[in-house]
């Protein structure tokens, strides 16, 4: 009853007038910028962050980015089925069925049964979200030291090794989020790491310049260099009159859009979560179970319904997680930490004592969100359509200026613009030559965390190290991140038991 009296003061706070603008300048903005091809809400967010500096309150800050990260999904979709260009990996399952569809002249019902599809899993899962996480961060209060030291080695490990096509590749992206993380000045003794006698990063390479150089001016780079080999024909969207869906799409859609949403909601939840797993999870038992198999690679709904309705699912799943226990488990989560820390909120196990009126107003804005999207997408999917027509080059060329503008107005130095380029660079690079982005900023923001907690809990113990296996949680913590590492190669490690030859389990990232 508490959970229930503690949402309706959530949207009491959201329903004020400059909240509910906030909302759907969010959901606008996250759908017009996740519409464009290439970008998904990471980026997205990225570009939006500095301009949270200026703001004064919080809470309208995270109304609108939940309001962009929703928005960017949907718009993604629209994307991934008209122009067969995922704007982040979780969409690629989609775009497979979706994109035929929409050649085969079912355009309409494709974007139909994803925005409902969306829509769906997220209310379910928001309410999910409104249920467990309080008593999961009840129990996070009871979380020592060494805990969160293995939560954070599981978290990275388990992205690291799930994320790209190569263990070695991930391990190197994880090394150099560590060592940006590392830069600066030591918090415990004051000890100067990697400064190289510059002045200007004796307080660290600020996260919002990584994650802006990573993501806005890296992929933009990155896009640009093979704007030749980038799709330039738009599918039909089909006629104007008639139903969107037919009681045949009906029929083949609602059941997974259920089961898509109870796949992405409990991985999304998992700290080593996210949305790629779910959904090609979903995607691929779908394939398997469906009457309408023979479909699959020629567009069939199913397989646009279920991934859809697990990539956001895993929304609400992965907001546990970072609200909890202060644990991003997907790049976008980690672009949205870093937006809590542009106002020094710290999530954790007490953010739901410490700041409850700012947590149950962004849960409120979930389900308000929600609502807004599904009346957003439909009737003017002809806006956004030609909103894909932007020509690429200036697209991208506006994305490097608003990017290079952001980092100035944060930091006034144009040190920093300069080291935000070289970050960009160095992220075009990594995407160049196959190296996941998701590790570094992990690396990043869990880096110094779990350094803390570490040498926190050898202070503790008297520089023993046998309580990381002497206390039942970390020891399973620290023997799931173990697992995860096998977990790529389980296929091929039974396949050869069978005698027969099986690929690496791997999944795409979220950038």
């Amino acid at each position: 009853m508490n959970v229930l009296n503690e949402l309706m003061t959530g949207f009491a706070t959201v329903l004020s007038p400059e909240n509910l603008l906030f909302a759907a300048l969010g959901v606008t903005l996250g759908t017009f910028v996740g519409v464009l091809p290439g970008i998904g809400p990471a980026l997205t967010i990225a570009l939006l962050l500095p301009i949270t500096y200026s703001m004064d309150s919080p809470t309208g800050a995270f109304i609108m980015f939940a309001g962009i990260y929703y928005g960017a999904m949907y718009g993604g979709s629209t994307t991934s089925i008209l122009l067969n260009t995922p704007g982040e990996s979780a969409s690629v399952a989609a775009a497979i069925e979706g994109h035929q569809m929409a050649r085969r002249g079912r355009a309409r019902s494709a974007l139909a049964t994803a925005a409902i599809g969306s829509f769906v899993a997220g209310t379910l899962s928001t309410i999910g979200l409104t249920l467990f996480a309080v008593p999961i961060a009840s129990l996070a209060v009871t979380f020592q030291a060494s805990d969160y030291f293995a939560l954070a080695v599981l978290a990275m490990v388990s992205v690291t090794a799930l994320v790209g096509r190569s263990l070695i590749r991930g391990a190197m992206s994880l090394t150099l989020g560590l060592f940006i993380g590392v830069v600066g000045l030591d918090g415990l003794t004051a000890q100067s790491r990697f400064t190289f006698g510059m002045l200007d990063l004796y307080e660290g390479i600020d996260m919002t310049l990584v994650i802006v150089g990573l993501f806005a001016i890296g992929e933009a780079l990155h896009i640009s260099a093979r704007l030749n080999w980038l799709p330039a024909t738009i599918a039909p969207l089909g006629g104007t009159r008639g139903r969107w869906m037919t009681r045949q799409d009906w029929s083949r859609s609602w059941r997974p859009w259920l089961r898509g949403t109870a796949v992405g909601f409990p991985f999304g939840a998992l700290p080593a979560g996210g949305a790629d797993i779910p959904t090609f999870l979903s995607y691929t038992y779908e394939k398997h179970r469906s009457k309408h198999r023979k479909e699959f690679g020629k567009g069939a709904i199913e397989g646009v319904a279920g991934p859809e309705a697990a990539n956001n699912a895993a929304f609400s799943g992965v907001l546990i997680p970072l609200l909890t226990l202060g644990i991003p488990t997907s790049a976008t989560a980690a672009v949205m930490l870093a937006s809590f820390k542009v106002f020094d909120v710290q999530p954790g196990p007490q953010l739901f004592e410490t700041s409850a009126g700012l947590v149950w107003a962004l849960i409120a804005s979930l389900y308000i969100g929600n609502v807004m999207l599904l009346v957003l997408n439909l009737p003017l999917i002809r806006v956004w359509i030609q909103v894909l027509k932007i020509p690429r080059p200036s697209l991208y060329a506006g994305i490097m200026v608003f990017a290079t503008l952001g980092v100035y107005a944060v930091s006034g130095s144009m040190f920093q613009v300069l080291l935000a380029y070289f970050v960009g660079v160095l992220g075009f690079f990594m995407r160049m030559y196959d190296f996941p982005i998701a590790p570094v900023i992990l690396g990043v923001i869990l880096g110094p965390m779990m350094e803390l907690q570490f040498r926190r809990t050898m202070t503790i113990g008297n520089d023993d190290l046998s309580v990381f296996f002497t206390r039942p949680l970390t020891a399973t913590l620290l023997a799931l991140a173990v697992v995860s590492l096998i977990l790529p190669y389980l296929p091929r490690i039974i396949a050869r038991m069978r005698g027969r030859t099986a690929k690496r389990l791997v999944f795409s990232e979220d950038d």
